[in-house]
């Protein structure tokens, strides 16, 4: 059987669209309004609680506080509280929305974090005039939370804004489209070279969409020993090579001296094609070109870059994966962000730095070669799930991800020196 007749795509017909649209105003509007509440932790059912919650027992820990501002930690929830924060200019596959029609996104961000990693969230939608009032707006609301997650913010602003917070804030700043992306394709990527029998340092790899998640990935890449060299990134006006004069700070670093100016060129004899770019624009025929057992992963959402079944049809020694859950191989942010953000918060780091993606990247690596527990096959209705083409990263509900990634980033941290308490659990 060809790996094309194994994939398994959803169909729809207009009617099933419909209905799923109609579902998913209902889910989002019934029985209340959004996807969040605020609950309570401690009791407040009698006056002595009342005293205890609010005036006058409140001034104790405030008095703690202002003497240690290290006790936020252990008198608030400032520790385990996280802010999902937008400026709405780059929504999904939506573009510039604005921060007001971003919220449900956001509401969902929240739902993530505290379903996978037991983190609460604040969502904040922010209307700024500029970059640097944005930057303000985060800088002075920052006391409140423990870590701060960007989310849906355009290229190449996002560049500067989570530069400067980082400089600016002493908790984490972490633009999830950068780097939890990153983490991901970095993860499945390493698995599928070593499936396919390549090295890293040796893989020619060719990068479609310079924003956000694409040099961020290419960074990380890099770090983990891919050469720049073999690397060529690829705009809506073709390849960064050295002669382009429109190219962005960002995007000069990855600018090559190359005769290859059109993906088409980029893609011949290239081992390794990452797409978070949008979809159908790459054909048959450019994967045909590829070198022998080439990586594709094409994850624009929710049309891929090329369909795995066309992609399949013209190579059988292809291993691919998509940002969709319909196909095998799925990259989905949610390995990362809430297990990043759970292992940075339970050291009360600093920063979230190279060292703890790096950690992320391998315990996710490592998570995939262990055998699937059996409630993992039960959740996605399939009867076996082992390492290999169509398993090169782990589920998104597979409940070990909590076992391995939050440890091995806590351990990061430590080790690299930006934590301030130990992790024990």
């Amino acid at each position: 059987m060809k790996p094309s007749e194994k994939v398994f795509v959803q169909k729809t017909n207009p009617t099933m669209k419909r209905d799923h649209k109609q579902a998913a105003l209902d889910y989002h509007a019934l029985p209340l309004p959004g996807k969040l509440s605020v609950t309570p932790t401690k009791p407040c059912a009698t006056q002595d609680e009342l005293a205890l919650a609010y005036t006058p027992g409140v001034a104790e820990p405030v008095v703690a506080i202002a003497a240690d501002p290290s006790a936020v930690y252990r008198y608030t929830n400032k520790g385990n509280l996280v802010a999902v924060i937008t400026n709405g200019s780059a929504v999904l596959g939506l573009g510039k929305v604005g921060s007001l029609a971003c919220k449900p996104v956001l509401e969902g961000k929240a739902v993530l974090f505290k379903h996978f990693a037991d983190i609460d969230v604040f969502d904040i939608e922010i209307n700024a005039a500029s970059t640097e009032d944005f930057i303000n707006t985060v800088t002075n609301i920052a006391p409140t939370f423990g870590g701060i997650n960007l989310e849906d913010i355009a290229a190449p602003e996002c560049f500067a804004i989570e530069k400067t917070l980082q400089k600016r804030l002493d908790i984490p700043v972490f633009h999830d489209d950068q780097h939890g992306t990153a983490v991901i394709i970095c993860a499945g990527l390493r698995n599928a070279l070593d499936l396919q029998g390549k090295a890293l340092a040796q893989a020619r790899i060719v990068c479609l969409g310079a924003g956000a998640a694409g040099i961020a990935s290419m960074q990380l890449l890099i770090e983990l020993g891919a050469d720049p060299g073999n690397l060529l990134m690829v705009d809506s006006r073709g390849v960064l090579h050295d002669q382009r004069e429109d190219l962005n700070p960002y995007k000069r670093q990855f600018a090559r001296a190359t005769d290859k100016h059109t993906l088409r060129e980029a893609m011949e004899n290239a081992d390794v094609f990452i797409g978070v770019a949008a979809g159908k624009l790459v054909d048959e025929a450019m994967i045909a070109s590829m070198a022998a057992k080439p990586v594709v992963f094409a994850l624009s959402n929710p049309e891929p870059e090329i369909r795995p079944e066309l992609a399949h049809a013209v190579r059988e020694d292809l291993i691919m994966a998509t940002g969709r859950t319909d196909y095998p191989n799925q990259v989905n942010n949610v390995l990362g962000f809430p297990f990043i953000f759970r292992g940075a918060l339970d050291v009360c780091a600093h920063t979230i730095n190279r060292a703890m993606l790096v950690a992320a990247v391998e315990a996710l690596r490592t998570l995939t070669h262990v055998p699937v527990p059996q409630e993992v096959l039960d959740a996605y209705r399939i009867a076996h799930l082992a390492y290999g083409p169509e398993y090169i990263i782990p589920k998104p509900l597979d409940p070990r991800l909590i076992k391995y990634v939050p440890p091995a980033v806590a351990r990061a941290a430590i080790d690299s020196g930006v934590a301030r308490c130990e992790f024990t659990a």
